[in-house]
């Protein structure tokens, strides 16, 4: 029988990002939404699913403004990846107006989304590339060089315009209330080509060409009515990338920018990411991930939804970010005719790595859910909004509601065996007597899937419990106070 481990749960590493308070769990809506928004039934199905308390309670939803492509180009192969813009171009005199239902797919799920998640509904509109005609290439897939910029040089104000045209008809006309724009997607990378088969996608070279976009969507942000809209850099592939893009940013651009937005594909500089936020006082937001991974021992259907939540924890801990957002809750689709000529990718593999929480089956109507769904809820049912995160260890996290006094703490067990642990609650006091406690694991058939479990007799500053084998467990503790030299750090 292995040894008892003890976690400690200090109120000494609790997050002062953003004040202490922890924004939100999200998800981008491309390219999942752009595919099941034709479907009312699946558009209320994935809204209840990820957005309701009945469901995961995610908060957060990443609108993304398409550039839309040239309509003559057929180069992208995945049925859900071709997202229209909202922009169309007269070939013949180059002059361009706008279509707001083109974009009908997506913004069928924003409404829902929104509407479902209530008062805690946050919307961050996002651009993957500017329209085709304002490109250099002519396609919202990159330039010919994908490590030159695609955004035409006499086109910074047009594209700016652009964006602030479909947030204001979102803001206004919608009544979807947007919090903030982030005008570049992975902007420093090498990734995006022209004709590319998956997505679209531009370069902006880090310093000048990110600064300039910055003040073009601040200037017209301003001029449009939706100066209380944050502007937000730069959603970079990795964190050393998005440490050196802010820094290259030009005084200007900085003063126009409220928070920083990193993905965690690339890991490399993560702490010294979120200790340089802190430390200037700026917001900071984990804004995209997601893998196909796994972790465990023999944890078959629970493999990658031990290493999303691991994932989870790690970046948490490490960055400190205010907010944790995933890529898209649905990545595969089921369905015998495709979509936009395209066929579907058909069901993952979940006894392996898949991206995604669930697949949609259009041929039945239905939404088919994996253990990783389950797993991420573990975490964002019970750790919500305006709570403050907690840094723990490699395997746990935690978070305190000052204002309903509760303590939340979720462990993930990835060996195959039970793991005696010991939970010490350092800096609080006032513990109730009984400790609540919620457990996913096993297979989508006949595992365990937000299981409550009998509650726990807690103890003088903590509590013992055995974490069962490739789990992710979360304990909830009511009527947890500061003691009263720590209670003034949140």
């Amino acid at each position: 029988m292995p040894t008892e481990e003890t976690v400690i749960v200090s109120s000494e590493n609790m997050s002062k990002t953003n004040g202490g308070k922890f924004q939100g769990w999200g998800t981008s809506l491309c390219w999942w939404a752009n595919r099941v928004g034709y479907s009312e039934p699946l558009t209320e199905k994935t809204a209840e699913l990820f957005f309701s308390q009945n469901g995961l309670g995610m908060n957060i939803m990443r609108y993304n403004i398409g550039g839309g492509d040239d309509p003559r180009h057929k180069h992208i192969t995945r049925s859900d990846s071709a997202v229209p813009g909202w922009a169309v171009c007269d070939a013949k005199s180059g002059t361009w107006s706008y279509d707001v239902t083109a974009d009908k797919n997506q913004l069928n799920v924003l409404k829902s989304c929104y509407s479902v998640a209530g008062e805690d509904a946050y919307v961050e509109v996002f651009s993957n590339s500017p329209p085709y005609f304002m490109t250099v290439s002519g396609c919202s897939s990159g330039n010919a060089d994908p490590a030159k910029d695609n955004l035409d040089g006499e086109r910074y104000e047009d594209f700016a315009r652009y964006l602030a045209f479909v947030t204001a008809y979102i803001n206004n006309e919608l009544g979807v209330k947007v919090g903030s724009v982030s005008p570049m997607n992975e902007p420093g990378t090498d990734f995006w080509q022209a004709y590319g088969p998956k997505q679209e996608g531009c370069h902006f070279e880090m310093g000048s060409s990110q600064s300039r976009i910055i003040t073009a969507v601040a200037e017209e942000f301003k001029k449009s009515g939706l100066s209380d809209i944050e502007i937000v850099v730069g959603d970079e592939t990795g964190c050393e990338y998005q440490y050196k893009a802010y820094t290259l940013l030009s005084e200007e651009a900085k003063r126009s920018v409220s928070r920083i937005n990193t993905h965690t594909y690339d890991e490399n500089g993560i702490e010294k990411l979120g200790k340089f936020a802190r430390e200037k006082g700026i917001n900071l937001w984990m804004s995209e991930v997601d893998g196909g991974n796994i972790a465990g021992e023999n944890a078959g259907e629970m493999g990658a939804a031990l290493w999303f939540s691991q994932k989870v924890i790690h970046d948490l801990n490490a960055l400190y970010p205010s907010a944790w957002i995933m890529w898209q809750t649905i990545d595969s689709h089921i369905s015998k005719d495709g979509y936009n000529g395209n066929p579907d990718r058909g069901m993952v593999d979940t006894n392996g790595g898949y991206w995604g929480l669930a697949v949609a089956d259009h041929d039945n109507g239905k939404v088919l859910l994996t253990q990783k769904y389950y797993a991420i809820g573990q975490f964002s049912r019970y750790i919500r909004p305006g709570m403050t995160i907690i840094n723990c260890d490699d395997s746990t996290l935690a978070a305190y509601d000052k204002v309903n006094e509760r303590a939340v703490i979720v462990a993930v067990n990835g060996t195959a065996y039970p793991k005696p642990t010991r939970f010490v609650l350092k800096g609080f006091v006032d513990g109730g007597h009984e400790v609540k406690s919620v457990r996913t694991c096993g297979d989508i058939e006949n595992g365990e899937h937000w299981k409550r479990l009998p509650d726990i007799k807690a103890e003088p500053h903590g509590f013992s419990a055995k974490l069962k084998a490739n789990s992710v467990t979360t304990f909830i503790l009511d009527g947890v106070k500061f003691e009263k030299e720590h209670s003034d750090e949140i």
